[in-house]
């Protein structure tokens, strides 16, 4: 049979087969166990073997040793013959001198067996096993890797399609909108969004089919081929090992050299890659690669897979191809140290396995791995970078040649800040935008990709003004295709109170007080939709509208709840009945009976304790130990016709009715004085959640505020110990 240059391997003739393959080596490597089991219980008879050679010589030396002298000269010498044996005797001794030894050979042989062959057997087999569950962790990895590379391919795939509704959508409302101009205009801005949402499909479809490549060309067939090279490996120890209980075996019986240096000529007949090459040739079998991805049109916007190159895709795609450009220099670099640090390993490897150098091979081929885990990632990255970069320049060639790019920094805007792009609010303080260092340019997140390479450079304060007012009359002009303003551009809020009018996108407006459209009638302000709490643009698009609730003047809103301060159209003071008598326990607090009429001088502020006047003593109580009496309602009426006044707030802090004296049952124990003090907040208006981030409301309900408005219109209210979002301009603190 000739001879071939190149052995066969795994990952050239198996392909996707690691599965198989890992289970093949992972046998390999538990037979081991049965090896090392053979060699321990061999041990045990030859160790039981020289117990009975020693029991057997001292047997005999003793028999020799009381027949010693008649054996010699006879029973009834005339000379005693001292020490001095016959020479049959002395040949006799010999011979079961030479049978201790033999014991004590085997008895050596027995102990080396185990120290030599079974122990570092067990030792190997160890090894071999985490390094090949290290080797399915990675191909397991890289098979996640792969699928995740097909799930986002998908994802984008879905958002084209989402994109294409949209635009539908958008070109339906152009046909029954009154406002053409407007409707024409939104319809022209959602197909650049598509052409956009497009391009990223596309160049994610090229991405996916090169990771898919790579995967079964480079990837998998590497891993596959460390996972042969491992079983090989797994070989040539135990062709090692073999070969030292061989020897052991030679030592102790050089009568059997001919049979032993037979075993010896049958392990070095062994090849490491024979094994493999009798696997390969019974499980090759047809294999057939996964076709490459291809552009699969939207079925409400039928289109082709040419990638849109309008000025706002270019832009767009500039953008991109910046991006992708600054990180491919850095990113081959990488790969390229990674690979001559794998080289190099290998390199060791095959040293320290040709014994030219002193090293654990078994270290080596960990470190191998690793690097090749991380040139691996780096190539991956550097393979998406190249391909962007190639798929934009081939449609629309190096357009980032003599492009002006801004220096953007990512930006947390603390004051009311325009998107120079769009022109809408970038809300919110926990919202981060871009922010250009030389020329001021401010854009949202999601607007970064499709700022224009237009920067003017380094400008002064003076110059960064004008600029900044040029830009967002034009982006105002974008967005403000008929007279007047709309509703989506944010203004700023009034600050007169009739002045206040809320906005739909404007959080400042919400969260300002509620604006007084006539005397006798008030509007809950509407809900900023595009900072709420769990809202997403696809839900927006078919908004229910909902007819405004008419609310009572505030005069018929506001009663004195307990804990306020006295109005100022009355001066009468707040009084309180004790429920239970009361034990002062500490400095400032006051002992009081039970049914004893006390005048309320300071509210409680959260920690469970009021101040209280009974006659000319002052001191604290506990605020559930006291009933509130009624208070007098002030003469304030509703001023308009079909609207009733609405009654005073039922709500105590004792638990007990303002308008009644019904007895609660309080706390048998005091709170503690010093706890950390709640604030609370009194919904003005009812109130439907609009998702699960967000809290329903009825009118008059109290909970306990967490965290008021950032800016954005919402606050974070706790209620049934859940804590959740409402509109801040629906709530009033208490």
């Amino acid at each position: 049979m000739a001879e071939v240059d190149v052995a066969p391997t795994f990952g050239s003739e198996l392909k996707d087969g690691f599965k198989p393959a890992n289970a093949w080596v992972a046998n390999g490597i538990a037979w081991l166990d049965d090896i090392q089991s053979f060699y321990r219980e061999r041990s045990a008879i030859e160790k039981e073997y020289s117990a009975k050679l020693n029991a057997l010589a001292k047997k005999y030396f003793e028999k020799k040793a009381k027949k010693s002298t008649s054996l010699s000269v006879g029973d009834t010498p005339t000379m005693t013959p001292g020490s001095l044996e016959s020479a049959s005797l002395t040949t006799w001794t010999t011979h079961l001198t030479t049978l201790e030894s033999r014991a004590e050979e085997h008895d050596r042989y027995g102990n080396e067996l185990v120290t030599k062959v079974a122990d570092p057997l067990k030792v190997i087999s160890g090894r071999f096993e985490e390094l090949r569950k290290r080797h399915v962790e990675y191909a397991e990895r890289l098979e996640k890797e792969r699928e995740s590379s097909y799930a986002d391919l998908r994802k984008q795939k879905t958002k084209y399609d989402a994109a294409c509704q949209e635009v539908e959508s958008k070109r339906k409302k152009t046909e029954s909108s009154f406002d053409k101009a407007k409707a024409q205009s939104s319809f022209q801005q959602q197909i650049h969004e598509m052409n956009n949402v497009k391009n990223t499909y596309l160049i994610a479809i090229n991405v996916t089919n090169k990771q898919k490549e790579k995967y079964y060309h480079e990837y998998l067939p590497e891993v596959m081929d460390s996972l042969q090279d491992l079983s090989e490996f797994r070989t040539i120890k135990l062709n090692s090992l073999w070969t030292v209980a061989a020897n052991l075996e030679t030592s102790m019986l050089q009568q059997s050299l001919g049979q032993i240096q037979h075993l010896t000529q049958e392990i070095t007949r062994n090849q490491p890659h024979l094994d493999s090459m009798m696997y390969i040739r019974h499980n090759m079998g047809a294999f057939q690669e996964p076709a490459d991805k291809v552009f699969e049109p939207s079925p409400v916007w039928h289109d082709d897979e040419s990638m849109a190159i309008d000025d706002p895709a270019k832009v767009y795609l500039r953008n991109v191809l910046n991006k992708s450009k600054s990180q491919l220099g850095e990113l081959r670099r990488e790969v390229d140290k990674k690979r001559r640090e794998v080289e190099g390993l290998k390199r060791t490897k095959q040293n320290v396995r040709d014994g030219r150098e002193q090293k654990d091979e078994v270290t080596v081929i960990a470190q191998l791995f690793m690097i090749q885990e991380d040139l691996h990632q780096a190539d991956r990255k550097r393979l998406t970078a190249e391909v962007e970069t190639s798929t934009i320049t081939s449609v629309v060639g190096d357009v980032t040649l003599g492009a002006r790019n801004h220096n953007f920094k990512s930006q947390t805007f603390k004051i009311p800040t325009n998107c120079d792009l769009c022109g809408e609010r970038i809300w919110g303080l926990s919202a981060k935008g871009f922010d250009c260092r030389d020329c001021g340019y401010t854009c949202h997140s999601k607007c970064e990709m499709k700022v224009p390479a237009e920067c003017p450079g380094e400008l002064n304060k003076e110059e960064r003004k004008k600029i900044k007012q040029e830009r967002q009359e034009a982006a105002n002009a974008l967005l403000k295709p008929s007279n007047g303003p709309p509703d989506h551009v944010a203004e700023l809020p009034a600050l007169g109170r009739s002045e206040t009018i809320s906005s739909v996108n404007s959080g400042y407006a919400a969260s300002a007080q509620r604006s007084m459209t006539s005397p006798s009638e008030e509007t809950p302000p509407e809900i900023p939709s595009a900072t709420r709490p769990g809202f997403t643009p696809a839900a927006s698009t078919t908004t229910v509208r909902k007819n405004r609730v008419v609310a009572p003047p505030p005069a018929a809103y506001i009663s004195e709840l307990p804990g306020s301060t006295p109005s100022s159209n009355g001066s009468a003071e707040k009084k309180g009945k004790m429920l239970y008598t009361f034990e002062a326990g500490g400095d400032g607090e006051l002992s009081i009976q039970e049914g004893r009429e006390l005048v309320i001088l300071e509210p409680d502020t959260g920690s469970g304790w009021i101040k209280v006047r009974a006659g000319y003593k002052e001191g604290l109580v506990p605020a559930s130990y006291v009933e509130m009496l009624a208070v007098p309602p002030p003469s304030l009426a509703p001023q308009h016709t079909g609207q009733s006044a609405r009654p005073p707030s039922t709500y105590s802090n004792s638990g007990s009715s303002i308008g009644g004296t019904v007895k609660k049952k309080g706390p048998a124990v005091a709170p503690r004085r010093g706890a950390k003090k709640l604030k609370y907040a009194e919904a003005l208006y009812d109130y439907t959640a609009q998702s699960d981030a967000e809290h329903s409301m009825t009118e008059g309900e109290r909970f306990v505020l967490i965290k008021e408005d950032p800016g954005d219109g919402w606050a974070e209210v706790e209620k049934g110990g859940v804590t959740k979002s409402v509109p801040a301009s629906y709530i009033q603190a208490v």
